[in-house]
């Protein structure tokens, strides 16, 4: 019989459906920003715009209630990194994911009290979230008040750079979330894992 591990207490399971509302929210409506036909827009502009800025603003509060739940319960240690061996474990747990699961071996680095994430996981969610998700909070507030963005940066438009900027970062984080729902069908069953965000409980394999 499986173990069961509660790792997922309610407010990161709250935090983690908000967050997963507003970036999809912010994926559609800045897709049809960008790419829509404006004579025959996926969402009709004005709304799109006032749906992702409200959704930036959400998105961000709740970015500072992660941070601040990550180190007054402790949960932030899940999100260090150590740096000893570090390729061999990821270059272990690629091999996994990539031939291992498909064979039915058993994971690498399974869920225990002390690790939540394997090294893949630790490793995409401490660049997601620790270093492009400020990116797209800096650039996104930026760009809701352009009067504080430099209007020329080495001679390119402050602006310009500033929105491509925040577009890449968008990019590269819905990139991230379609991979991230790929990978949550690797647990015990395809949707175990989705369950565990529902009831807080890890179902080992």
């Amino acid at each position: 019989m499986s173990e069961r591990l509660y790792m997922y207490p309610v407010w990161l399971r709250i935090w983690h459906a908000i967050n997963a509302i507003m970036i999809i929210i912010l994926i559609l409506t800045g897709v049809s920003m960008q790419y829509s036909n404006p004579d025959r827009p996926f969402i009709r502009f004005d709304l799109a715009v006032t749906w992702h800025n409200v959704a930036g603003v959400i998105l961000t509060i709740c970015y500072f209630i992660f941070v601040i739940g990550n180190i007054t319960t402790g949960n932030g240690k899940f999100y260090r990194i150590k740096l000893k061996k570090l390729i061999n474990r990821l270059t272990k747990q690629a091999i996994y994911y990539t031939i291992g699961v498909y064979k039915g071996d058993k994971p690498p680095y399974p869920v225990n009290k002390k690790r939540k994430f394997n090294p893949l996981q630790q490793f995409a969610y401490v660049f997601i979230l620790y270093l492009f998700m400020p990116i797209l909070f800096i650039t996104g507030w930026a760009l809701l008040f352009p009067e504080t963005i430099w209007l020329n940066f080495f001679g390119f438009s402050g602006i310009l750079l500033t929105a491509l900027l925040h577009s890449a970062g968008g990019f590269i984080v819905s990139i991230f979330l379609f991979v991230h729902l790929y990978f949550c069908t690797f647990g015990k069953t395809a949707t175990s894992n989705f369950r565990s965000m529902v009831n807080g409980y890890h179902e080992g394999h």
